[in-house]
């Protein structure tokens, strides 16, 4: 079982791609310029809760969800839980 720390270890490593910020600043509805500190700072809060599900991370915190895959740390998306 995956606790998190495996993620939280990695943190450094969180990047992104163009279409994947885009998609993450209109899911979230945000004009940020750095998603990429964004989900790692939200990652970092104490009450996240890390889950890994087959290849992907799930971060959830402050009514959103974070996918991050496991294996390149790269942030596929985000949205707010409905």
């Amino acid at each position: 079982m995956h606790n998190g720390k495996e993620l939280l270890s990695a943190i450094d490593k969180l990047h992104t791609t163009g279409m994947g910020a885009a998609r993450i600043r209109k899911n979230l509805g945000m004009d940020a310029e750095d998603v990429v500190e964004y989900c790692r700072s939200l990652t970092l809060e104490p009450g996240a809760e890390l889950s890994r599900k087959g290849k992907n991370w799930y971060v959830s915190v402050e009514g959103v969800v974070i996918t991050v895959n496991a294996y390149s740390c790269t942030i596929i998306t985000a949205h707010k839980v409905k």
